[in-house]
């Protein structure tokens, strides 16, 4: 009996520190498992067990193994949410900061290493910032996809589209390859498509 309450007072730590880490009301993760919020105040005060099936479901849901439920953690200090989502915008900030930092130091090479002889190097340098662009568009898909920013990922993409096509459209201009603003037309299809999956996504994510 004691062994039985002393399991109940852990997986009900696991449910508080892993709910509070996801933001989560008890009101909110009841929801998602169909049971009341009096049921979760329940097992977080220690006070009952979830069967096995509520088990299952809490590990799929915090992306963990049941048996991180039913081990004891050491205490671990919960980030809030606010600054939890400050952290995550200065990150991917500098990270787009890196993609312009390329950029300067590709033009800084192009206009200082390069000779007069190869002048159009030196012409299209410019380039080198317009092609950060769509480089920090990856940088913001990659991070707003690890943490489920859908609107951001969706402009990321849109931005990430065009702005690759510009480049191409530009390089060729550069190069003196003219009359290719047909280009843009690739982006027709290829934004709907992106749209399309960014529409099923978010309807497969309400049936589940």
């Amino acid at each position: 009996m004691e062994e039985q309450d002393t399991l109940a007072i852990i997986i009900g730590k696991n449910i508080t520190r892993l709910r509070k880490l996801f933001g989560m009301t008890q009101l909110e993760l009841a929801e998602k498992l169909n049971y009341s919020d009096k049921s979760v105040s329940k097992w977080e005060q220690g006070n009952g067990i979830p069967d096995v099936r509520i088990l299952v479901q809490l590990a799929e849901l915090f992306n963990v193994s049941v048996d991180d439920l039913v081990r004891e953690h050491k205490e671990k200090p919960v980030v809030p949410k606010r600054e939890r989502k400050i952290r995550r915008i200065v990150i991917t900030l500098l990270s787009v900061g890196v993609c312009w930092l390329v950029a300067v130091a590709c033009f800084v090479l192009i206009g200082v290493v390069w000779n007069a002889k190869q002048e159009a190097w030196r012409e299209g340098a410019w380039l080198a910032f317009v092609y950060a662009v769509p480089a920090s568009a990856v940088v913001v898909t990659v991070f707003s996809s690890i943490w489920h920013w859908k609107w951001t990922r969706v402009a990321a993409v849109s931005v990430l589209i065009w702005t690759l096509l510009a480049c191409i459209y530009l390089t060729l201009w550069v190069c003196q390859v003219y009359d290719m603003w047909l280009i843009f037309l690739i982006g027709v299809p290829l934004q709907v498509l992106a749209l399309i999956y960014f529409l099923w996504r978010k309807k497969a994510k309400l049936k589940e």
